[in-house]
């Protein structure tokens, strides 16, 4: 039920869900980064996976998720998703898994050797039939996943306004100087892959940059929602070589961003 990947841009941080979000210090969707590194410090991300399916055979209730002991047809296995009404015997489908080993729960007060965190709901612009957690391309790496990304064909988006307004072609060739900054950008929702582990992920796309060098397309991390081909404007934070580790790592991203229309 394993395969090992680097797919780039999942925030494997967030993966401190379940200290930051049990907690109550935190709404679901903005887990913050100082305590999420502290979990992962004790439960390091080793591979991800696409779907895990399994029948229930126990649930354990932490509020605001829910543990799940699946039986797979390889075996048995912990999973952890938002808190849902799922019933032991039902067979059930976690969409977009990602292991965590050694993760230790302080609501629960227990250690689980290994567990998946994922959703009940499929990835949003993602066909959640493809493929499976033996194999095929990750849900969640192909719709957060590293440049190259695929050129929408995105007409002519009129520029925000502001001076810190700037257009995803001149967000990259301004990088280095705008690097902790915050930007205000106009574009179209071109993917969109909700609750990642406490975040919302956006690709956006404005007619600007260059898709052969990938400078067309930028992602975002938000709390905010969004809808697949809408044209919205973000303002977040720019970071440059954001690196997360094992193997996740953004040459550029803007986070923590607010969405209007």
């Amino acid at each position: 039920m394993r395969r090992s990947v680097a797919f780039g841009l999942v925030l494997l941080t967030a993966v401190g869900c379940d200290e930051a979000q049990e907690s109550g210090k935190v709404p679901l969707g903005a887990a913050p980064m100082g305590q999420a590194a502290g979990a992962l410090a004790a439960a390091p991300a080793t591979a991800a996976t696409d779907n895990v399916v399994g029948t229930v055979t126990e649930t354990v209730a932490a509020p605001p998720y829910v543990y799940l002991k699946l039986k797979t047809e390889t075996g048995e296995a912990w999973v952890a998703v938002n808190q849902a009404k799922v019933d032991v015997g039902q067979k059930v489908t976690v969409y977009g898994a990602i292991l965590m080993e050694n993760f230790e729960s302080k609501t629960l007060n227990r250690t689980f050797k290994q567990v998946y965190f994922g959703s009940l709901e499929p990835v949003a612009g993602a066909d959640p039939s493809a493929g499976g957690a033996t194999g095929g391309a990750s849900s969640m790496g192909s719709s957060v996943g590293t440049p190259p990304a695929v050129d929408a064909k995105v007409g002519k988006i009129d520029k925000a306004s502001g001076a810190d307004a700037r257009t995803i072609g001149e967000l990259w060739a301004q990088k280095g100087a705008l690097d902790g900054k915050t930007v205000t950008i106009r574009g179209v929702v071109v993917k969109y892959n909700p609750q990642v582990m406490g975040k919302n992920w956006i690709h956006l796309q404005d007619g600007s940059g260059a898709a052969a060098q990938n400078t067309h397309d930028i992602t975002v991390t938000t709390a905010d929602e969004v809808a697949m081909g809408a044209t919205i404007t973000i303002r977040g934070t720019v970071r440059q070589n954001k690196d997360f580790g094992a193997g996740y790592s953004y040459a550029l991203i803007i986070e923590d961003a607010k969405v209007s229309k």
